[in-house]
């Protein structure tokens, strides 16, 4: 498929959608697939950001022939934003949407490191992905002990539900969320859309919890979102930083468009439900129109043809959402200690003792037993005598498997999980010699 070469069967003005059009019918939160809902999600945060980045070119341009093309395209893509996010039901509670834009995080950001070929960018989306991975874990326990609702049944089985890097190690000084920039004239195209793709997801989720973490009850949850939203902040700065920030404003937006299309054709070729289908297909035709509009504009204001952007405009391997359990877990036995230092990753244990991130996270976190995500499991320990999981195996991380005490030091605190397996290969090689 190339979005380049498609010709939309309706004008522009037959795609602009009443009021009845756009008054969406909402996905039934018991029967939905967890998938259609991961992609309602996806694409609620890319048309936010679309919304949010044509602002911003409008802010930064001084041709208002320019500006009333940009102001048309936002208006359609805002258009779109409302139908996608409408589809939500207002039955479901924040904790249970919330579940699903953990597990999109986790399985959105497995498949593209798995198809990633920048080692770089993908040591970039592994390292975010067991933070996510975390959060999915703690908003779960949050969510079993505030509603008594197991997410396990919400996610139907499809991502396990586990500790990652324990989210109090998340909290980084700000200077270690700066990556480098990639290339997107060198470089594959896989890149640049992974790039765009997460910045946009992370995005909406921080806006998320920014936004409707004071809709949750005063506790422990609540607090929960201002913790989590923060590491959301973090996030978005990393995925952010490789965006090529050599590009021009009209290049940039080539990217945009190109992208949504490329996300839309996706969904509306894996899409389970038919009502949700032919929204895509729909928005899918509407995309294709943006992105020749942008093509046009970038050869009349940079001179510049979409070839010299997007040499290739065939679409790449598209994006198929399903679960990544053996992949998560890899990454999980062979990365939960590692930090940031600058633009790379580090074992906690091989940085300096006076790395300025032992001082920031230690000024944050201030008392172990205050910190929100710590408290949301050791209230459901209290209370049930166990954490909330959902596992297919033990977790290949030995100082993860206790369910009943939060390990708040793994990836945190220097030499604790060499002196844990020590521990834990002294124990080992007791029973064994037990056994002989």
């Amino acid at each position: 498929m190339n979005p380049f070469e498609q010709k939309p069967k309706k004008s522009l003005m037959e795609m602009i959608p009443t009021w009845k059009q756009l008054a969406v019918k909402p996905y039934n939160k018991l029967e939905a697939d967890p998938y259609t809902k991961a992609r309602i999600i996806l694409m609620n945060g890319i048309e936010v950001e679309a919304a949010l980045f044509g602002h911003n070119f409008q802010r930064h341009c001084e041709n208002n022939d320019l500006r009333r093309d940009l102001a048309l395209c936002r208006r359609m893509e805002q258009e779109q934003q409302k139908r996608i996010n409408w589809m939500s039901p207002s039955d479901e509670s924040t904790l249970e949407l919330t579940i699903g834009y953990e597990h999109l995080a986790v399985d959105l950001t497995a498949w593209l490191a798995m198809h990633e070929p920048d080692e770089y960018a993908k040591a970039c989306m592994d390292f975010a992905l067991l933070e996510d991975f975390d959060h999915l874990y703690r908003y779960a326990d949050q969510l079993k002990f505030d509603e008594d609702i197991p997410a396990h049944k919400l996610v139907r089985d499809y991502v396990e539900i586990t500790p990652g890097r324990p989210t109090i190690a998340h909290h980084r000084h700000p200077a270690d969320s700066v990556r480098m920039p990639r290339n997107s004239k060198t470089g594959d195209m896989r890149t640049t859309l992974g790039a765009l793709i997460l910045t946009a997801g992370e995005q909406q989720t921080m806006n998320f919890y920014m936004n409707l973490g004071n809709t949750v009850p005063e506790g422990p949850g609540r607090d929960l979102y201002q913790e989590i939203g923060m590491v959301e902040e973090q996030h978005v700065t990393h995925y952010g930083s490789l965006i090529d920030p050599s590009m021009t404003w009209l290049e940039m937006m080539l990217w945009h468009e190109y992208q949504e299309c490329y996300l839309y054709y996706s969904f509306y070729e894996t899409e389970v439900d038919n009502y949700v289908k032919k929204m895509w297909e729909m928005h899918f035709e509407q995309e294709c129109m943006h992105l020749a509009m942008v093509s046009d504009l970038l050869q009349k204001y940079d001179g510049t043809e979409y070839q010299q952007i997007i040499p290739d405009g065939e679409f790449p391997e598209l994006l198929d959402f399903h679960p990544t359990k053996d992949y998560v877990r890899q990454v999980l036995a062979e990365q939960v200690t590692l930090t940031a230092q600058d633009e790379e990753f580090a074992d906690i244990d091989d940085v300096p003792s006076d790395f300025r991130y032992f001082e920031w996270n230690d000024a944050v976190n201030g008392r172990t037993q205050d910190v929100p995500s710590h408290k949301a499991i050791r209230q459901l320990i209290e209370k049930d005598g166990e954490d909330y999981r959902s596992e297919d195996a033990e977790s290949p991380i030995p100082e993860l498997r206790n369910r009943k005490q939060d390990d708040t030091k793994l990836a945190r605190v220097q030499g604790y999980g060499k002196k844990a397996h020590e521990v834990e290969q002294q124990a080992k090689e007791e029973r064994e010699a037990v056994l002989a």
